[in-house]
């Protein structure tokens, strides 16, 4: 496959990130995860499908590859494979649990289905020497690790070194530092590997010699960069909605163009209490940007009235996003502005995972689709502007501090574009509305009291329209809505574990909103990590 007909086509780059590490992404439900450890040791990753092709990977001339975990058997008709010539670029590699079995299968090792399944957390035994090599140098003789495997590599390829065993997988790791092929069975890029991250130090800057030269500095220098040559002399809105994503990406491009941006809020009229008001005071005393406020809450609600299927709403809340920037847009130039010239640009907060999980991350199934990303009209008059495409919201954060925007801004719990329509299961209305944003308004005060607010990642409040349940309040019979608390902790958004919140501050908080909200009568816990579950009910 050539170049110009290539269905991966090497993306432009800054030169801070001309050489970039490689995920190849065989399913795994961690290939994110994988590419954000990489950054965490400072070098710059991009995922691809394991559909690459040899030529298309030395095309991106790549510093290093990494291959991921994946559900697959290779011994499965149509399991997920590698180009071989992959292996014979001379680019330094790594295979990880599937990609590890794929590593040994086409270099001539052996592939086992054992029996012996390896499920959680997994002791394991470095081999004499092991600790002397780049894989895993310096680490403990004795570690525990994350497996999660059915088959084994029973015999390691001709020439290399079996790094490590566990008590039923005798090749746990081994390596080849001639070629620089290196592989582990376990997972070191969740945390429950103790020595995890250092293992991928190992590889990207010992085995690797890549050095540790990306960060938010240079980030932020390569982004304004790119918008610069992107927009030229053209003017430029952005959507602003309060929170971090929209907030960074619109002071990068402030940076980049100065007052030529003008940010558009619009008050979907889907937003928690108080939010609108602190949006116009928080960002506009922070950085001074030209803002404009659109109060768009009954089109909205009308653009809703009767949506109950979750990517309907995502949609047509996109859609309508969409229409009101347009709208905007052509009172900025008829307001007189100087160039008199339409805005052609759009600046979006998107993030990785709302790509990866939207279906745009090469080889990704479709969970949702975000507004700002799915959800987009075909007939989009802007071309976009997208500075965090490619970045996790830890990053982002990093960012944002970086560019002197306050704590209450970068450090705000996320919260969706679609705002409170996806956090009520069923038809949106003003009632629903008004219900769920005093249990949520009840909630954030009850945690912010509490000292929570660094520790919780978000805690989503769910509003289950659709569903009603006896109660006694009163001295009276009820049949009111259940609410959800949805408290979670994560790095990412890609993974994430539900908190364990004190019970008598759960206590509190559910005495609180059955009290004070009368069209609720049960407080329930989601107790649900993602996976299986997405953070956001809808």
């Amino acid at each position: 496959m050539t170049s110009s007909d290539s269905s991966v086509p090497p993306p432009e780059r800054p030169p801070g990130e001309a050489h970039p590490v490689l995920v190849v992404d065989f399913g795994a439900q961690y290939a994110q995860l994988i590419a954000r450890r990489v950054r965490e040791a400072g070098v710059y990753s991009e995922i691809v499908p394991h559909t690459i092709t040899a030529a298309e990977v030395a095309a991106r001339q790549p510093a290093g590859i990494v291959l991921s975990g994946g559900p697959s058997s290779v011994y499965e008709d149509g399991a997920p494979s590698l180009d071989p010539g992959v292996l014979e670029l001379g680019v330094p590699a790594l295979g990880i649990c599937y990609g590890f079995q794929v590593m040994a299968q086409q270099l001539g090792g052996t592939v086992a289905r054992t029996g012996a399944r390896e499920y959680g957390s997994t002791a394991v035994r470095l081999a004499d020497g092991a600790t002397d090599g780049p894989l895993l140098g310096g680490q403990p003789d004795e570690q525990t690790v994350w497996m999660s495997h059915g088959d084994s590599v029973t015999q390691a390829p001709e020439g290399f070194a079996v790094l490590a065993s566990s008590a039923t997988t005798p090749v746990a790791a081994f390596a080849s530092p001639e070629r620089g092929i290196y592989g582990v069975q376990w997972h070191p890029e969740v945390r429950h590997s103790a020595h995890g991250q250092r293992v991928m130090e190992g590889f990207l800057h010992a085995a690797a010699g890549i050095g540790a030269d990306w960060n938010p500095g240079n980030v932020i220098a390569e982004q304004v960069e790119r918008i610069r040559a992107q927009v030229g002399d053209a003017r430029v809105v952005c959507g602003l909605s309060g929170g971090v994503d929209s907030a960074v990406a619109a002071a990068l491009v402030q940076r980049a163009v100065g007052d030529r941006l003008t940010c558009v809020f619009i008050d979907h009229g889907l937003l928690r209490q108080d939010e609108a008001e602190q949006v116009e005071r928080d960002y506009v005393a922070a950085t001074g940007v030209n803002l404009k406020v659109v109060d768009a809450a009954d089109v909205f609600l009308a653009a809703l009235d009767g949506v109950s299927d979750p990517e309907t709403k995502r949609k047509t809340i996109g859609r309508e996003f969409i229409r009101a920037f347009e709208r905007a847009a052509a009172e900025v130039v008829a307001e007189g502005a100087e160039s008199g010239e339409p805005v052609r640009f759009l600046v979006q907060g998107t993030l990785y995972p709302d790509v990866v999980e939207s279906g745009g991350g090469t080889g990704s199934a479709n969970i949702k689709s975000h507004h700002n990303v799915g959800g987009l009209p075909e007939d989009l008059e802007f071309e976009l502007v997208e500075p965090l495409r490619t970045l996790f919201k830890d990053e982002v954060r990093a960012i944002g501090r970086e560019l002197g925007l306050p704590e209450v801004i970068v450090g705000r719990q996320p919260f969706p574009g679609p705002g409170l329509a996806i956090r009520i299961v069923g038809a949106v209305t003003r009632d629903r509305l008004e219900t769920l944003r005093r249990a949520d308004a009840i909630v954030r005060a009850e945690l912010s009291a509490a000292g929570l607010d660094e520790e919780i990642w978000q805690c989503p409040v769910v509003l289950l329209a659709d569903v009603r349940s006896v109660g006694v309040q009163g001295d009276g019979r009820t049949y009111g809505h259940p609410i959800v608390l949805r408290p979670v902790s994560s790095e990412d958004a890609m993974t994430a574990d539900w908190t364990r919140l004190p019970h008598d501050l759960l206590a509190r908080i559910s005495n609180r909103i059955t009290n004070e909200v009368a069209e609720v009568n049960r407080v329930v816990l989601d107790v649900t990590s993602k996976p299986p579950g997405t953070i956001e009910w809808e």
